[in-house]
């Protein structure tokens, strides 16, 4: 049997209360992390790579690193990881940007 309404084993919360949903409509985990402590833990894998691409290049220049393929792949993951987190900073500035347009 189907349940086109979502009513069917809502784990004894009210019918006409709304759930709590991410996108796709799957409900969202109460006890898991909020979008705040994701991005805040990605930044800081983004500074870990930035940091360790600096350090490699560093390495390089000195003398202390010979695999220049190495480094490469250092800046390069940076460089993704950076771009990244720059398109979700642009997403979430365009997002605002039509919130404030909505006319209450």
């Amino acid at each position: 049997m189907s349940d086109p309404l979502g009513l069917i084993g809502s784990g004894g919360a009210s019918p006409l209360e709304p759930r709590r949903t991410v996108a796709g409509g799957v409900p969202a985990d109460p006890a898991g992390p909020s979008f705040k402590d994701v991005l805040l833990k990605n930044l800081q894998e983004v500074n870990k790579l930035q940091q360790d691409a600096s350090t490699a290049i560093e390495d390089l220049a000195a003398g202390r690193r010979g695999d220049l393929e190495g480094v490469m792949i250092a800046v390069e993951k940076a460089d993704t990881a950076f771009r990244a987190v720059q398109s979700i900073r642009n997403k979430v500035i365009q997002a605002y940007e039509e919130i404030q347009q909505m006319r209450v």
